[in-house]
Order: C-alpha cells, then structure tokens, then sequence
C-alpha cells in the first residue's frame, strides 16, 4: 500500500490516561506530516473535546466526534452529523432504567449528566472539555440525542446492559463499549468504521491506503476496514488480534512508537 491518511483514536490511545497529549507524540505527528501524510483523529469526544486536541498536531483536514456521528472541520464547523432514533434512546433509558449505572446524554453540543461527580466525571471534564448540565430526567433529549452513554465501574453490570441493547437495538444504533466503564449508544452511521470510509472519501483516499490506530472494541470497526491497523500495547487481546500491528501502551507514547517504528519506515519505502 501507499501511506495516505493516518486516522488515530483519542482516549486509551493518542492521549495519556490522564488526558494529555506528550511531547514525543506531537513531535512525531510532526515528523508524518513533513512527509507528506495527513493525519486526523476519530473519537467518541464530543466536537468540544477534539477542538483543543488540533492546534497541537496540526491538523487541517476533517475529523470526526461522537464515533463517526460528528464531521467537522478543524475550525468545529459542523459537516455532518447523525443523531439517534428518539425510540432506541427511549429504549436503552428503559433497559437502564433499575441498573445503578450514570447516565449522559451528549445532544447539540453539551454534555447532560445525572449526577456532577465521581472519578469518570472528572476524566469526562477533560475529555469533552466542558462541565455537565445535572438533571435527573433526560426524556427531552430523546429525539437529539447524539450519543448515550451509561457509565460503572461494575464490568459485568456493563457487559449485560450491552448485550440485552444490542439484542434489542443493535440492527438500529450503534451499541459498543469505549472504554470498560462506558457503554456508548450512537446512530447505525457513528461507528468508527463508516467514519473512517467518510474521512478518507472527503480527502479523497482510499481506505486500502489509510493506517488507523486504536485500542478498544468500538475502534475494531475501522480496523477492519482500513488499509493498516496498529492497536496500543494495553489494548484487549482480542481487539489486538484484530490489528496489523501493536505499538507500545498510550502512557508509553504508543502512537508516536507507531509512526517511528511502523509508518514512517513503509512511507519512505
């Protein structure tokens, strides 16, 4: 293949556990994009937690939020975007509604929560960089919902709220797991696979010439697609059987690991 397009995830992957962004990635973003490959992020942030992300890296060709579910330009001007059907969310709210899970809904470019704080409400601060609307109901969210997200630290609670939603909606969102604590739902076309075929299309590349980077379930949609995959080193065993190579974990700068060790080398050739 002939590198075209660079694609990286944000959290768990381009970004330390702490959310910020280190030196050695920024510089070896740098050092791509001086030969002649562009490089853009997918993530399941909001449009409000990529923007502070691209000044850093330099990017200047379109990203995407919400797993695929926002297209915007680097200024955040909006290119499209896919909402969930007001019945799935009134649906996985029900699934929800006995499970001791917090609730976010992210609609029209906020961050609504049902409570303010908590380890995950302080990551998700950073994150999406904004502070949470409190409220304890959210039915006048349905019908512009961007994405719902149920959030615990009890994996299996987690894992079974996941399979009886997909059993349920999975042929009518988008239902997967972004890290182990979030169980994300988005509209069918935010998934990280048809977000990563919208990106190359606008820049007009192939996917067989995209490398896509990532470290979790919801990233295992791109990598089927995509020409190249690299997963990170902490990633799941079966999401890192799923990629063309595994880089060193995102606390070791494992996207600047992959540009140096496994792009940059196939771009010179």
């Amino acid at each position: 293949m002939t590198i075209k397009l660079v694609v990286s995830d944000v959290d768990g992957t381009l970004v330390r556990k702490d959310k910020s962004l280190g030196p050695q990635t920024i510089a070896a973003v740098g050092r791509l994009r001086a030969a002649g490959v562009p490089f853009t992020l997918i993530s399941a942030r909001p449009v409000s937690g990529v923007m502070p992300l691209i000044a850093a890296l330099g990017v200047d060709i379109p990203l995407a939020a919400i797993n695929g579910g926002i297209l915007f330009r680097p200024d955040g001007g909006v290119i499209e975007e896919h909402r969930i059907e007001r019945a799935v969310v009134e649906g996985v709210f029900a699934l929800a509604e006995k499970s001791p899970v917090d609730r976010w809904v992210f609609a029209g470019g906020q961050w609504y929560a049902s409570r303010g704080e908590g380890v995950h409400v302080e990551h998700e601060r950073i994150a999406s960089n904004q502070a949470p609307v409190i409220r304890t109901g959210f039915a006048d969210l349905y019908a512009r919902a961007d994405k719902v997200t149920f959030v615990s630290d009890d994996r299996d609670l987690l894992e079974s709220l996941a399979g009886k939603a997909s059993a349920a909606f999975g042929d009518r969102a988008t239902i997967g797991q972004s890290q182990v604590y979030y169980l994300d739902v988005t509209d069918t076309a935010a998934n990280k696979g048809d977000g990563v075929a919208a990106l190359a299309q606008m820049i007009g590349v192939e996917l067989a010439d995209t490398v896509v980077l990532g470290d979790m379930d919801n990233d295992v949609a791109m990598f089927d697609r995509a020409g190249l995959s690299v997963a990170m080193g902490q990633a799941p065993d079966a999401v890192k059987a799923k990629a063309d190579w595994v880089s060193s974990s995102n606390e070791q700068d494992g996207v600047a690991q992959a540009i140096d060790a496994f792009i940059l080398p196939r771009v010179s050739a």
